[in-house]
């Protein structure tokens, strides 16, 4: 098995990968929520299209489009998929491959897109659909990586621009470049040769999501964060750089672009490399420790649909909790309703609430928690008479987003810059958001 940390090593190089199996993908369908397949590509053998119903069984048994699992095994293939801006990517493998390698790959292909088109959505890519199939011509070899850094495919393959498509429609010619990359033959594929810039800069956006379950109490019963810091680098030359952080030792299962050193962190906690130029992402790690994780809102709630007549109470309040005195925005709460509920009338103390008697889905849309008044959603809901009342109550999902605070306390110390004279400017901006934040009422 390959450990996640050296994943990114594997994938992407920018050289042919070696792993024991005959082939890596064979073939990759992506296909909208609606089951439609819109783009297929094939390498080498094409397997026909009836191989996505397994994939359209397992998507038919999950409760939700995320829940559908990432490995999907049939009679002759393996599916192995992603769900990424409302698409599946769905890869066929016909021998055993480790899954993580080609989830990580196909995560690749969906950041290039976005690179690319400005957004992974299926209009871009059907709107460019020429410059999906280069790339992923020269993404994947024989069913194997071989391309995968942005900068060293800008080379092969232009970006599209308005000016570029007008012209390429007029001469009939293609983004393909005429020249190797500089990068593809130098012992650091994923750094273009030559880079200058006026001013030299260096970004680091430290982004964590965080996933928790609390009870009815507000007891934590599950807690994690997962985190990435993408990496904005304009530095002239060939700069090598180590960043190092306060407290290195809280981040679990982490895992690198392929210009870190794994052997310095492994032996100091310090991340040494040389960047790509641009947009990257340098690292994803995991926080695990529930008593690690810091829980950045609370609810007090009172739902209850045992009123008497065909009515219920909702009363629902939302504070902050250990933000470090950073603000929450962006607060957004929300709530699928029994099938009995027909109507809610609620008065909200900030922001709107607005309720779908067709979906049964109540949405709160806070914005900011101000803490010396909080905000309140309360009223009556009105239920189907004659029917029997809920078992359970309804969960609350919550949306929120916490400018300038890493919520599991990681903080960088410092960057340095070898190999060059100059001093860039360096930046490091930290966010919190929710990932699956509910709250069981």
């Amino acid at each position: 098995p390959i450990s996640t940390a050296i994943l990114a090593q594997l994938v992407g190089g920018g050289c042919v990968v070696s792993v024991s199996c005959r082939k890596m993908i064979h073939s990759l369908f992506l296909i909208n929520t609606t089951g439609d397949i819109f783009l297929e590509k094939h390498w080498k053998s094409v397997v026909s299209r009836s191989v996505c119903d397994y994939f359209f069984e397992a998507q038919g048994k999950a409760s939700e489009l995320e829940n559908v699992p990432p490995v999907i095994p049939s009679p002759h293939h393996y599916l192995i998929n992603i769900f990424r801006e409302n698409i599946f990517f769905v890869s066929v493998i016909q021998s055993e491959v480790p899954p993580l390698f080609v989830i990580e790959f196909l995560h690749r292909v969906a950041e290039m897109f976005q690179d690319y088109f400005g957004e992974c959505s299926e209009a871009a890519i059907k709107d460019n659909v020429v410059i999906v199939y280069e790339l992923l011509e020269e993404m994947l070899d024989n069913g194997f990586p071989l391309a995968t850094e942005s900068n060293i495919l800008k080379e092969l393959i232009r970006p599209p621009t308005i000016l570029r498509s007008v012209v390429n429609t007029i001469t009939g010619s293609s983004n393909v470049g005429e020249t190797l990359p500089t990068g593809q033959l130098s012992c650091i594929p994923w750094r273009r040769a030559g880079v200058k810039y006026t001013n030299n800069e260096a970004y680091f956006d430290v982004v964590e999501e965080i996933d928790a379950i609390l009870d009815k109490s507000g007891t934590t019963v599950f807690a994690e964060i997962q985190g990435v810091i993408d990496a904005c680098i304009k530095l002239t030359g060939m700069p090598d750089l180590t960043l190092s952080f306060m407290n290195p030792r809280l981040l679990d299962d982490v895992s690198f672009h392929p210009s870190v050193r794994f052997k310095r962190w492994e032996a100091e906690r310090v991340l040494s490399f040389i960047p790509p130029d641009g947009n990257f992402r340098l690292m994803s790690y995991h926080v695990s420790a529930q008593n690690m994780v810091a829980i950045p809102v609370y609810v007090k709630h009172n739902i209850n649909f045992r009123e008497s007549g065909s009515c219920g109470r909702f009363d629902v309040t939302v504070g902050p909790k250990q933000t470090m005195g950073k603000m929450v925005e962006g607060v957004v709460v929300t709530v699928h309703m029994p099938k009995v509920v027909l109507n809610a009338n609620l008065i909200a103390t900030q922001g709107n609430y607005t309720y779908d008697p067709v979906t049964k889905i109540l949405t709160w849309d806070i914005g900011k928690i101000n803490p010396q008044k909080l905000p309140n959603l309360k009223g009556m809901i009105s239920l189907q008479s004659g029917a029997p009342r809920p078992e359970e109550n309804p969960t609350l999902n919550i949306q929120l987003k916490i400018q300038q605070l890493a919520i599991s306390g990681l903080k960088v110390n410092r960057l340095d810059m070898f190999g060059e004279k100059y001093k860039p400017f360096k930046g490091v901006k930290y966010i919190t958001k929710a990932g699956k934040f509910q709250v069981r009422t």
